[in-house]
């Protein structure tokens, strides 16, 4: 990423720093205006014709870029819960509470039920676990992958939905909920 005089392009396609097209720019006026703001111009997209230019704080920006990658590589992990068909209740309440955490800070899930010894005779009590989950989950998340059986374990992913406004959206349900009750 090119900064400033760095740059080699004679004309550039010039965006300011609200994000507003200012059309093709001789390089020179372009690094002038950039100064002028107290700015840097910087190179965004190189292998375009002509080069795309933004008038932005170069510090500022290149902070923008990193946090957006890490939250991308943050939302690829996937965590897995373990379950057997003699799961106590509450350990399966404490493991479902740990999936729709993890759900809600957008990982996927690998929910899996171990068959001990004998008990894979007895996998429709494994997929009725994993309905459970299902059910106990379909408001945060959607079954990414079905289940299905690979060895002695039973295997299903869960993804989380897409959230439209973020954490605030309850927040702002029950603020309003409580205005109009108040």
């Amino acid at each position: 990423m090119r900064v400033n005089e760095e740059i080699r392009a004679r004309e550039v396609l010039l965006i300011d720093a609200e994000g507003r097209n200012l059309g093709v720019t001789p390089v020179e006026r372009a690094l002038e205006m950039a100064q002028e703001q107290g700015v840097d111009l910087v190179e965004v997209a190189p292998e375009s014709n002509p080069v795309v230019c933004r008038i932005v704080d170069y510090g500022k920006y290149r902070y923008q870029l990193e946090k957006r990658e890490k939250k991308q590589r943050k939302s690829a992990r996937l965590k897995e819960m373990k379950f057997t068909i003699q799961t106590g209740e509450h350990d399966f309440r404490t493991k479902l509470s740990r999936i729709r955490q993890f759900l809600e800070e957008g990982d996927k899930v690998r929910v899996t039920i171990f068959f001990k010894g004998r008990q894979i005779i007895h996998s429709d009590k494994g997929e009725e676990l994993l309905s459970r989950v299902v059910q106990s989950t379909q408001d945060i998340a959607k079954v990414d992958q079905e289940a299905m059986s690979k060895g002695r374990t039973l295997q299903m992913l869960l993804t989380p939905l897409p959230r439209k406004g973020g954490r605030n959206e309850e927040k702002d349900t029950q603020s309003s909920g409580e205005a109009v009750q108040g």
